[in-house]
């Protein structure tokens, strides 16, 4: 398959996905029975729930000078600032395009190598993962009761053994084939996960590692405290418990990472996930929709302002 190929297929695929969930999503729930929710909510608390998206996303941009400070670079608040809301803005687009451009914002205004940029952005990322993987870990174990209940009504109990041991076995074994394989494939694996652990080990070796810690856990923070307040906006939900929160917290962000900024799946995977609490599906439903286009007007405005601003702060600075 052609260069040419795949990257129409990058960017084919993602939206095609979009078309189908969309299509999907209101087949399934005629949006006049959303509407009431929408127009009833509290805005008092969508706004709060931006305000805290928009703080999260402040934090990301001053977090990002921790990892280019020890490579010699002293990059402008409002540069990084931009370029993070620029990367979102972009992301609902092209699914992560908006990092490359984050990289390049800083190759052309403050003359920052992209690779090096770039690698610092991967950086952040493997942080963020191992945040995430710590909320799911928290959530599994708040959860633990439900969610093995769950499934054993889907799986019985000895086929998620046989699973488990199949799957355990099968990474042995493509481990196993990694590190000690000379093939090209196995050089390139070895060499790219030699590099995210680097990429991990770089943080604890920064000059301002607890800072830089400090504020990945206030992103995460503020990602989950924007998604429970907003919560309050629907009197349907005001009773939701944390436990659900997080599931349909979890589900959501998945849903952004694999499309295009969750366009359409990102209200049926919050549905999805409150509904297996007994929520009922409407205000679940009107939630995801309040939730998702909350942010995302803010990703917008915040996005498209920046790439006005952005040659103009670099010229008159």
């Amino acid at each position: 398959m052609s260069p040419k190929i795949k990257k129409r297929l990058r960017l084919i695929i993602p939206l095609a996905l979009a078309v189908f969930f969309g299509w999907y999503t209101f087949s399934k729930l005629p949006v006049s029975t959303i509407i009431p929710f929408i127009k009833s909510a509290n805005y008092w608390w969508i706004a709060l729930g931006v305000l805290f998206g928009l703080l999260s996303h402040l934090s990301r941009a001053y977090r990002w000078k921790y990892l280019l400070e020890p490579m010699g670079y002293q990059i402008k608040l409002p540069n990084s600032v931009m370029a993070v809301f620029i990367t979102y803005l972009a992301n609902y687009g092209i699914p992560r395009s908006g990092e490359v451009l984050r990289a390049a914002v800083l190759t052309n205004y403050e003359d920052v190598p992209f690779e090096k940029s770039f690698g610092t952005i991967v950086a952040e990322r493997i942080a963020d993962l191992l945040v995430m993987l710590g909320i799911i870990t928290i959530t599994l174990i708040l959860e633990f009761d439900f969610i093995m209940e769950l499934l054993q009504r889907a799986f019985q109990p000895k086929k998620l053994i046989l699973f488990g041991s199949v799957g355990v076995l099968i990474l042995i074994l493509v481990f196993l084939f990694i590190n000690r394989g000379q093939s090209k494939f196995a050089i390139k694996v070895k060499t790219f996960l030699k590099g995210l652990m680097e990429g991990m080990l770089s943080i604890f070796k920064m000059k301002h590692k607890w800072a830089f810690i400090a504020h990945t856990l206030f992103i995460w923070g503020m990602y989950v405290l924007m998604f429970y307040v907003t919560t309050f906006a629907l009197p349907d939900l005001n009773n939701v418990s944390i436990g659900a929160v997080l599931v349909a917290f979890i589900s959501a962000s998945f849903t952004i990472a694999a499309t295009n900024g969750g366009i359409f799946v990102y209200p049926v995977a919050v549905m999805a996930a409150f509904t297996v609490f007994g929520i009922a599906k409407d205000p679940s439903f009107a939630f995801g929709w309040i939730m998702w286009s909350s942010q995302t007007i803010m990703v917008i405005i915040a996005g498209s302002l920046s790439f006005i601003y952005l040659p103009i702060y670099n010229r008159i600075k």
